[in-house]
């Protein structure tokens, strides 16, 4: 018995001991630069989101916050990076959520689990997919675009935006599936390459984002047709949503910072804190509706909750459409 409550004693001393350390960790940190590792090429949605978020999360927190592009395979590559580094809250990534909830089930061998190997810190803003087509394509609305395709099954395309399993792909899935349309995909490294394709006719539609997009609806180089939010957009309130046609239809851009699974709560607790503080400064909410975004406020444990959602609910659309990358 006496054994018995020695080790006791002992685990509870560890156990408070742990606590103490994680706690005066947090008291200190940081006390050396910050690493904010943005996986997709400079210019986009997440790298401008970023930039902003990192140098006010600088100056809140007293040391430098270095933003670090490492773009590739749809954001996989800087999220396993970041996966891999220490879990000491000096090595974050920020990107598009949409992306990282679809890669477990397109990417067979994916060397991480989002859900399993990030911890989440903070959901920062969303913004919606825009539908667009070519000049070209004789439609004006949603439903003539969706009688069109069917019309003229198997001849219209759609371009991925950012690739095969890329979050605007899977919205022009999604999209395919519920209104019963059939069109081929056409695989594109980027927006920029997509949308410069839809411009000159090469391509008949794509859903992408609405900081690459609305500069070519605005020139009247594309037509705009509906976004992807739940309601309209106060920008642009003529602008049906999709689910307007397609009930419950949401796809778009989820900006999200995450660290390594194992980063001490306190930490974490403490960049969310920052976080919440940044995302409500009138100067980043007037920057996030130049980029078509609104904040998003969500506690650590809200947003991990929404990430398995996400993961279980792309799965099956990811299911049914028969897609994997090896």
């Amino acid at each position: 018995m006496k054994l018995i409550k020695t080790a006791i004693a002992a685990c509870c001393i560890a156990a408070f001991s742990t606590t103490a350390f994680a706690q005066s960790e947090a008291a200190n940190f940081p006390d050396r630069p910050i690493k904010l590792v943005i996986p997709f090429p400079a210019g986009g949605t997440s790298d401008v989101l970023g930039r902003l978020v990192g140098d006010k999360l600088g100056q809140a927190l007293g040391q430098t916050v270095v933003v670090e592009n490492r773009a590739g395979a749809g954001g996989n590559i800087g999220a396993d990076y970041v996966v891999r580094s220490k879990p000491d809250g000096y090595t974050l990534v920020l990107l598009d959520l949409g992306n990282l909830t679809i890669s477990p089930s397109v990417y067979p061998k994916l060397p991480f689990h989002p859900v399993k190997d990030l911890a989440p810190v903070s959901m920062l803003a969303y913004s919606p997919h825009l539908l667009v087509t070519t000049n070209a394509l004789p439609v004006k609305t949603q439903e003539e675009l969706v009688e069109y395709a069917k019309k003229n099954k198997g001849k219209v395309n759609f371009a991925a935006a950012a690739g095969i399993g890329s979050a605007p792909h899977m919205a022009g899935v999604l999209f395919a599936q519920k209104s019963g349309v059939d069109w081929s995909y056409i695989p594109y490294k980027g927006g920029a390459q997509a949308l410069t394709d839809l411009v000159g006719g090469q391509v008949d539609a794509t859903m992408n984002g609405m900081v690459a997009t609305y500069p070519h609806v605005k020139s009247g180089s594309i037509k705009l047709l509906a976004v992807s939010s739940s309601k309209r957009l106060p920008q642009l309130p003529d602008v049906p949503t999709v689910s307007e046609m397609i009930p419950g239809f949401l796809t778009g851009s989820w900006q999200g910072v995450l660290a390594p699974v194992g980063t001490p709560k306190p930490i974490i607790e403490k960049l969310h804190a920052e976080m919440s503080k940044i995302v409500k400064m009138p100067d980043v909410q007037e920057k996030l509706a130049t980029l078509g975004a609104e904040p998003i406020e969500m506690t650590p444990d809200e947003f991990g909750s929404w990430m398995g959602t996400q993961v279980t609910n792309w799965a099956e659309v990811v299911k049914t459409a028969g897609i994997k990358i090896e």
